[in-house]
Parts: structure tokens; C-alpha cells; sequence
């Protein structure tokens, strides 16, 4: 049993203060609310009310229990009215020193037994700690915003922080309901490590106009089922303390390229471009604070993916009997496409023809389609053993074994096969798209079409132009997206398109983590999910793709762009070459044999 804390105290009453306050109310624990200001405490309260009264009009909180939360809540004045708390929180602005004056303050006034913490996302708390006379008694804790519904905290010991204290605020953690980790003090603890790394590269995508905003967030909201897009969260976060968290990030974790802001970051902060909290930042707002996007010049016009001329699509082939090729083919048939279904033989075709109908009684059996819908779809596909029978096909999409040499082959002989004007297609995950269109001789007609899996659930489809890819084909390619009910994006022709070159290097950044002691993946896995909302921890997920297939397109990024932080982690090749690959084989960062 860890320390009955009966009174605290809480610095700072911005968004993350306030709901601090509120997290300790809500659980029966007297605060002393504090600020430096008349101005800023009546802010604050404001906040706190604003929150509350949020949460009774959505039915999580009874009038009555309003009434009792605030009722715990002393606001106060300057920091010696702190005196008699048993534990105080700063969450001021992420200055060091501020923070570190602040703590010097609370030093003098705080009794002696009294535990200071921090709610820093990314300062050193050794280097707060030692401004005061108790370094022992100091430990960060780490909240997550909005903090009443959050369920994360990371509790950060320094190489003096007193066992006791941190066996106290564990304890306290769980009193509060909330899931602790408990990690050293390291730049960026574990979620902003792994979270800013990710946002930075976004951007950096965006500033190479790589893809645009929509693009980018649309494809980790719907390739990654992410709660929000990575600039849509930067815009969330702000512009101007995701600058402080890299910068910082980046001086304190050995200069990382990964955690070097992007120029067009500091940029934007300059002009004042800050994100929901100014009204404009990579996005524009209906106000200062408000959550509504409102168009602007870099907004999409309507149609305007129209203005080349679309040949009509109305027969696909697909090559290749796997399960990406069986889940394309059910995703056109579905959408009223006639189907030319080619394989190496009729034992494949047999194959993927039966994992076909099983997929498509599945959907009958959960009310997703009628047995008239699943007749028809299945009368849609032509089966055949013979690439020549896509002779007549308006398009093809390949979707055979992800090796080069037999893209290239397979490109070269539909070049002689389909008629002039086809769109070619392939649904490489990492492969060059121009190593494939230069096989032919109709480069302008050919593109990616990532589709991911499994395809007849996932809405997203990466379209690959290269630099020889005519806009008639891009145009051609978003067309057949939207024909069947799929949400594309436009990308260039670079390692891991816009999904997997912004998730690997994020799964691969975990990896290190572990690799180096400084938490352990179940504790990772929880700050990943808890913290940023996130479906799966990285090494849930890295189980689920397999790590040789995470090596293999780690690998790809990194022998393309030549970025040292994209290097593969070493503990990476050494689980794949001990055969632990993930959940197809029982063992990867879990043993699964015993589940």
C-alpha cells in the first residue's frame, strides 16, 4: 500500500493543469489549485468549469457529483499557499527554467515530506530536480491530455528518486484509475519518443510536397485506423510546442536526425501559425480553439482530380492467387466489375475461387451482403491459367510474390499482351514502381495501386505515380478507388509510400527502445495504446505483419534514403534470424505457443 495522499496541490491551470485538477476531484482528493495570476486563475477555473460542465451534459457526471468535484477545489494565488499539501504537480509551460525556479520556490515553501512532480513531456527532471534541496523526493508524472480521460501516466524516476516515493505515486496512479509505466528520465520518456519522431517525418513529407496534408493524415487514419492524422494532431498539439518537444528531444537524445525539427515547423511557428489554438496551422480553423476545419487555398477542389480525360473501367484483370489477389478481385466484383482472374494453374485458381466464396458467406453471414450480391459477384470473375486472356481488359492489377525480377517479367509480357491505353497496375507494398514501368514500353500507363489487407475491409488505396506516370492514368486509377468504394491517395514513387515510411521507422524507433533496456514492450505496447489512442502497441502489431516482413521493408527505407535513424535495429535482425517472426510462427516479441 502505497501513501494516503489526502491533499494536492496543482501549478499551472492551462488545458493540462485544469485536467489534473479535475482527475484528483473526480476521486475524492482535495486540490489547492494554483496560479501566478488573478487573470490566470480566473482562466483556469473557467477550464475546470467548462470540462465538468461538458462531461454532465453527455451523461458522465450527475449534477450532484459536480457539485461534489468542485466543492474539493481551492483555487489560490502564488505558490505559498502550497505549504500544507502532501504532493504538488507543476504543469507550466515546458520551460527549464521556469520549471526550474518554480521547484526552487516550492522547495522553501513545501514541508519537507512533501513530493514535488512534474508533469514535463520532454525536460530533463534530473536537471529539474536539482534545483531543489530534495532530489530524492522529485519524480515526473506524466499525464496525458484530455487527462480525466486519458488513462496513461508515465512516472519518471531520476538516478536519485527515492523508491518510496516512486512505490507512492504508482499507488496513487492506481487510486486515480489510471495505467502507470514507470521509466528513467530520457528525452521524450516513451510516447512523445516514439509519437514526435513520426509527426516530424510527416511533415517533412508534406514540406517535399511528397503528398498532400489531406493525403498524408487520410492515409494513416485509414491505413493505420489511428484516431487522427499525424497534422491534424500536430495542429491538436500545437505548432509551437511540438517545436519545444523536438528541439528539446533532440538536444537531450544524442542529436537524432528523427527529432530535428523540420524547417517549415519553426517556420510556421514564426508566423504565427500555431494550429487550433491561433486558428491556423496546417489547417484552418473557424476560430481561434475551435475543432472545425473550414476550407482554405490549399483545400482540394471539388472534381479537380477530374481534369484529365478517364478511360472507361468496366473489365480488370488481376494476376497472382495469394491473399492480396483474392481480396482485389472480391473488392472489384463486388463493385459490378467483370473480373479476369489469372493464376499459374488450375489448382490455384481452384484455391483462390474457394477462399473467394468463403470470404464472400462470411459477408452474407454477418448482414453485409444479400445471397443474390454474393451470386453475382461470384459470376463477375472469369477464371484462367492464361495471361493472354487479358487481352480485352480496360485494366490490370498484378498482385504476385513481391520479388523484382518476376514484377519485371510480368510487366514486360502484359506490355506485349494488353491493348494500347490499358492501366497497369501493381500492388507492391515497397518495390520501385518505375523499376516496373520501364520494363514496358508504355511507362505513362503504369502505377501503384497499394491496396492493404485485408482489402475488403481496409478503405485505403496508395496510388503510386512516377515520374513517367501520365495524369490520364492517375486520373484513371483515383477513378477506379472511388468506383469501388475506396479512399485514395496520390503519392510519389519513393521506399514505403506514405503509410509504411512513416510506420516503420516508428515500429522500428520501439524496437530500439527495448533494445537499449529502457522499458520493455508491454510497457510500451500500453503507452502507444493508452496514451495516444493508438488500435495496437508497436509490438503487438509487429507480431501481427511478422518481423521479416518489418526487416525486409525497414531495410528497403533505409538503403534508399540513407537515413541513420532508419537503420534497422539490430535486436530486429537478431529475432529474425533466431526464426522468431511473429504470431505465424508462435514466437516473436511475445511467446504465443502457450496462449
Amino acid at each position: 500500500m502505497g501513501r494516503e495522499f489526502a491533499s494536492v496541490g496543482v501549478v499551472g491551470l492551462g488545458t493540462m493543469g485544469a485536467g489534473i485538477v479535475e482527475v484528483f476531484a473526480r476521486n475524492g482528493i482535495d486540490v489547492l489549485a494554483v496560479e501566478v495570476g488573478d487573470e490566470a486563475l480566473r482562466r483556469g477555473r473557467e477550464t475546470l468549469h467548462g470540462s465538468v460542465d461538458r462531461a454532465v451534459r453527455k451523461g458522465k457526471l450527475s449534477e450532484d457529483e459536480r457539485a461534489a468535484l468542485l466543492s474539493r477545489v481551492t483555487f489560490a494565488v502564488g505558490l505559498p499557499a502550497l505549504g500544507d499539501v502532501d504532493l504538488v504537480i507543476e504543469a507550466v509551460p515546458e520551460q527549464l527554467e521556469l520549471k526550474q525556479r518554480i521547484f526552487a520556490e516550492l522547495d522553501k515553501v513545501c514541508r519537507p515530506g512533501a513530493i514535488l512532480a512534474t508533469n514535463t513531456s520532454s525536460l530533463s527532471v534530473t536537471e529539474i530536480s536539482v534545483a531543489t534541496s530534495r532530489p530524492d523526493r522529485v519524480v515526473g508524472m506524466h499525464f496525458f491530455n484530455p487527462a480525466p480521460i486519458m488513462k496513461l501516466v508515465e512516472v519518471v524516476r531520476t538516478v536519485v528518486t527515492a523508491d518510496d516515493v516512486v512505490a507512492d505515486i504508482e499507488a496513487l496512479c492506481a487510486r486515480l484509475g489510471k495505467v502507470d509505466v514507470t521509466i528513467g528520465d530520457r528525452a521524450g520518456f516513451i510516447a512523445n519518443a516514439l509519437l514526435f519522431g513520426y509527426l516530424n517525418q510527416a511533415v517533412s513529407l508534406l514540406e517535399a510536397k511528397y503528398a498532400t496534408r489531406e493525403d498524408l493524415d487520410a492515409a494513416m487514419r485509414l491505413g493505420c485506423g489511428l484516431p487522427m492524422g499525424p497534422l491534424a494532431l500536430m495542429d491538436l498539439i500545437g505548432l509551437d510546442t511540438a517545436y519545444e518537444i523536438l528541439d528539446t528531444m533532440y538536444r537531450r537524445g544524442g542529436r537524432d536526425r528523427r527529432h530535428a525539427p523540420v524547417p517549415l515547423i519553426k517556420q510556421m511557428v514564426t508566423a504565427g501559425l500555431l494550429g487550433r489554438k491561433s486558428g491556423r496551422g496546417f489547417y484552418t480553423y473557424e476560430k481561434p480553439g475551435s475543432p472545425v476545419v473550414v476550407p482554405d487555398e490549399a483545400t482540394p477542389a471539388a472534381g479537380g482530380e477530374k481534369t484529365a480525360a478517364v478511360p472507361a473501367v468496366a473489365k480488370v484483370g488481376v494476376v497472382g492467387s495469394g491473399t492480396m489477389a483474392t481480396g482485389i478481385i472480391e473488392v472489384f466484383a463486388r463493385a459490378g466489375l467483370e473480373v479476369v482472374s489469372v493464376t499459374r494453374g488450375a489448382e490455384q485458381s481452384g484455391r483462390t475461387f474457394e477462399t473467394l466464396k468463403t470470404s464472400l458467406n462470411k459477408a452474407v453471414v454477418r448482414g453485409r451482403l444479400d445471397e443474390a450480391g454474393r451470386d453475382a459477384a461470384l459470376g463477375r470473375v472469369t477464371w484462367s491459367a492464361t495471361i493472354e486472356h487479358l487481352a480485352d481488359v480496360d485494366l490490370v492489377v498484378e498482385a504476385v510474390v513481391e520479388e523484382l525480377s518476376v514484377k519485371k517479367a510480368l510487366f514486360a509480357s502484359l506490355d506485349e499482351i494488353c491493348k494500347p491505353g490499358v492501366v497497369l497496375a501493381t500492388t507492391t507494398s515497397s518495390l520501385p514502381v518505375i523499376e516496373l514501368a520501364v520494363a514496358t514500353e508504355r511507362p505513362a500507363d503504369v502505377v501503384g495501386l497499394h491496396f492493404f489487407n485485408p482489402a475488403p475491409v481496409m478503405g485505403l488505396v496508395e496510388v503510386v505515380r512516377t515520374i513517367r506516370t501520365s495524369d490520364a492514368t492517375v486520373a484513371a486509377a483515383t477513378a477506379l478507388c472511388r468506383a469501388v468504394d475506396k479512399h485514395a491517395v496520390v503519392c510519389a514513387d519513393r521506399s514505403g509510400f506514405v503509410v509504411n515510411a512513416l510506420l516503420f521507422p516508428y515500429l522500428n524507433d520501439a524496437v530500439k527502445m527495448v533494445e537499449a533496456s529502457y522499458s520493455t514492450a508491454d510497457d510500451i505496447d500500453h503507452a502507444m495504446k493508452l496514451g495516444c489512442g493508438y488500435p495496437m502497441g508497436p509490438f503487438e502489431l509487429l507480431d501481427v505483419v511478422g518481423l521479416d516482413v518489418a526487416l525486409a521493408i525497414q531495410r528497403e527505407l533505409y538503403l534508399e534514403l540513407r537515413e541513420p535513424g532508419f537503420a534497422p535495429a539490430p535486436l530486429l535482425e537478431h529475432l529474425v534470424t533466431a526464426g522468431y517472426l511473429g504470431r505465424k510462427v508462435a514466437r516473436g516479441f511475445r511467446d504465443y505457443s502457450k496462449r
